[in-house]
């Protein structure tokens, strides 16, 4: 605050302590309206999908992609994942935002966290990721996409294992 603002403060404080000492009322300033309650979190919808747009400064070619929430996408250099989309109901005032976690693979193959934070597809250049060669931006969150899903049991990829109640004794041992 500067010096001026201390000096109003204060002069405010001794005016209203000396028109409290000879019982002259200040002015009331009328109570501000009261704002309309926030949306509850349950208004909220949580999507699958987060869509993203990025370009390629070195081309100037701008690519929309679909990202599945936990998933990656790689665009360039960048790998961009998505946590969370949550956006508003149709009949309600727009609203999307992505928790996002970006990405960067170095020339020697390290990959560097470059951002992690909230992303408003309202307001594209306040948390957009601005690299080097890629920027990448939230456009949207989805119920659907033309992307296919991702398998989700694509992590058990093994053997199928035994069921203990069908498996066969092992008569090979000997005592």
């Amino acid at each position: 605050m500067s010096i001026f603002g201390r000096i109003s403060m204060g002069a405010l404080a001794a005016t209203t302590v000396a028109f409290g000492a000879f019982g002259v009322a200040a002015a009331q300033t009328p109570a501000a309206p009261e704002a309309p309650a926030a949306p509850a979190a349950s208004d909220r919808v949580t999507n699958p999908v987060a869509e993203f747009a990025g370009i390629d400064k070195i081309t100037g070619r701008i690519i929309t992609f679909d990202v599945y929430i936990d998933e990656t996408v790689q665009f360039g250099a960048l790998q961009v994942t998505p946590r969370v989309c949550y956006s508003r109901p149709q009949d309600d005032q727009p609203k999307t935002d992505s928790f996002v976690e970006v990405d960067e693979i170095t020339l020697d193959r390290k990959i560097r966290r470059i951002f992690t934070g909230w992303m408003f597809a309202e307001s594209p250049g306040l948390n957009a990721v601005e690299h080097a060669v890629y920027d990448v931006w939230l456009k949207g969150c989805k119920q659907k996409s033309d992307v296919p899903a991702p398998d989700s049991a694509k992590a058990d990829t093994g053997k199928p294992k035994a069921n203990p109640d069908t498996a066969e004794p092992d008569t090979t041992k000997t005592n």
